[in-house]
Order: C-alpha cells, then sequence, then structure tokens
C-alpha cells in the first residue's frame, strides 16, 4: 500500500486498523484505551508530555502521529505493529516516538518461548535487534521479545526520518503496573534505569541516543 495516510475524526477511527479489530477493541483494554487518551489529548497526553519535559527540557510538538504502524523487520513478513508512531520536535532537536499501549496485557512471549527451535528467519531477525540494540546474542531468555522488536522499530524509524532522537514510551493505564517487572528487566539489559515516569538512555545502544520509559495514563479511558 502507498504511505498515504488521512486524518482521524476521533478515537473509533482507530479500530480499523488493528490487525484483530473484533478482538482487540474493547472497553478496559489497551487499544481503546489508548485511542481515546491520545485523541482526547490537547496535543499530547499529559504524562507523555510531562515525561519527554522532564528529560530535555523542552516542550515536545508533536508533528505526525500515526495509529498501528508497521515496521518491516528482517527474517520473515510479519512487520512489527506498534500500537502508535509519533515524529515530534523537542526543542531543536527532533524523535521518532513509538508508543506501546498496556493495561493488563503482557508483552508476549518471552525470548526463550518465541526463540525455541529457530527457523533461519528468526535467527536473522534476532541477531538484527541485539545488534541495533547493542546486547549479546542470543539475549536474556526471560527477557520479552516485544520489547525488543518495539525498541527497534524505534531506532529504525529514526534513521529513515534521520531524528536526532529515538523513543519507545510504554503507556500503560494499569493500576497496579502490570507487567513492569518485565520492561524493568529489559531496560537493566540496556543498561537505562527502569522507574516509572522517565525517559532515561539506553547506554548499550549504539549511534543516535535511544530512550525509554514507562508512563501511567488516566484510569478515566478504562470505561471508554
Amino acid at each position: 500500500m502507498p504511505p498515504i495516510y488521512k486524518p482521524t475524526s476521533g478515537p473509533e477511527d482507530w479500530k480499523q486498523f488493528l490487525a484483530k479489530p473484533d478482538l482487540h477493541w474493547k472497553t478496559g483494554y489497551s487499544a481503546k484505551s489508548l485511542a481515546y487518551c491520545w485523541e482526547g489529548a490537547d496535543g499530547l497526553p499529559s504524562e507523555v508530555a510531562t515525561a519527554i519535559r522532564n528529560q530535555w527540557g523542552a516542550e515536545p510538538e508533536p508533528l505526525l502521529i500515526i495509529p498501528e504502524y508497521k515496521v518491516p523487520l528482517p527474517g520473515g513478513a510479519t512487520d512489527s505493529q506498534n500500537d502508535a508512531f509519533m515524529f515530534c520536535r523537542i526543542g531543536a532537536q527532533t524523535a521518532a516516538v513509538m508508543i506501546e499501549g498496556k493495561v493488563n496485557e503482557p508483552f508476549g512471549p518471552s525470548i526463550g518461548e518465541w526463540f525455541k527451535q529457530p527457523s533461519p528467519g528468526k535467527i536473522e531477525r534476532l541477531q538484527h535487534l541485539c545488534t541495533l540494540l547493542g546486547v549479546s546474542y542470543p539475549p536474556a531468555p526471560e527477557l520479552r521479545y516485544q520489547l525488543f522488536h518495539r525498541s527497534a522499530s524505534a531506532i529504525i524509524e529514526a534513521d529513515r526520518f534521520k531524528a536526532d532522537l529515538a523513543i519507545m514510551i510504554v503507556h500503560s493505564f494499569s493500576r497496579t503496573r502490570a507487567w513492569h517487572e518485565d520492561f524493568a528487566a529489559f531496560t537493566a539489559e540496556l543498561g537505562a534505569p527502569g522507574e516509572t515516569g522517565g525517559l532515561p538512555r539506553a547506554i548499550s545502544v549504539p549511534g543516535r541516543p535511544f530512550h525509554l520509559g514507562w508512563v501511567t495514563g488516566d484510569a478515566e479511558y478504562l470505561t471508554r
């Protein structure tokens, strides 16, 4: 398909871009909560804007936001389908930002589960992800595969857009920070603190600065 996008008229427009709309579009789940939160924001959700402002001391200006953004990866036909992609200005810099929405959904299979009896395509893909993120191959089996390809998506698109920064944000609406321990284990592997609300730099990633963090959305969007 050609890279042509049209503006949304409201949060319900996000449903059509889901891989399985009838399964994933439910009140209290991440896809719908994220859509209503981002569509209802004046610019950016306050928790996202605050995390960026605290890290760089400048007000973020969203230039482009695309729901359900696919990033091709080597080693197979399956893309990394990110919940949202944002290209923004942060002061004098630009940033490619991937957003991963969560409520109580896990980060999918672990590396050990996904990489069991790996095909040549999976080997190629995982080697590529590890190279982008600057971590040893193969990585620890308990780490979550989804966090690898979501983070790589930000780095890949930052390169394509010639952005100064690559950022991956987990935008969680969980009241109990469900699955935060998996996120913290992943950020530790990349040499970045996994605290909530911050966007520390991952020191393992070579080249362009890559930052990642976890922010918590308003509970009101769990009822939309």
